[in-house]
């Protein structure tokens, strides 16, 4: 025979018959149904409660103050100065995000903008989402091209 989804049974105790409550007074589980008298818990839905929920004293949440906000359409930026590129990078390479992160000098790859800090002397083809005008100058001096992503 073997074993089969369809002859699977749990063994011999291990399961009990569900408890029948509101069934008359006979079942011993009649009139309020094993919930005792009254209260919170003894109504329905109590135990549908979401988990912050405090017994009706006012949550924590509008407790504690508000400040400031949050702006959805706020981009952050990962920074690259000019001088990183310049310790980090030979003439006439390409610089970009992929590159930046492969050399671990950014984290992700999302967005980057490069800052005008440091000094450039040898001519690179960056490729980024921003620059700043400083970074910009600074990298066409050197005989470089930059390109907005």
């Amino acid at each position: 025979m073997g074993f089969k989804l369809h002859n699977l049974k749990p063994s011999e105790g291990a399961t009990h018959r569900k408890k029948r409550v509101g069934r008359g007074i006979g079942s011993g589980h009649g009139k309020t149904s094993t919930r005792g008298h009254k209260g919170q818990k003894s109504r329905r839905g109590y135990g549908e409660l979401p988990a912050f929920f405090e017994g009706g004293q006012t949550p924590f949440i509008m407790r504690i103050p508000k400040r400031g906000f949050k702006n959805p359409n706020k981009k952050d930026y990962e920074i690259v100065n000019i001088k990183v590129l310049e310790e980090r990078f030979e003439a006439n390479e390409e610089v970009n995000p992929e590159i930046l992160k492969e050399k671990g000098i950014i984290k992700c790859v999302s967005a980057v903008k490069i800052l005008g800090e440091g000094e450039l002397t040898k001519p690179l083809k960056v490729k980024a989402h921003k620059f700043s005008k400083s970074a910009e100058e600074k990298i066409k001096a050197a005989g470089g091209e930059v390109e907005v992503i």
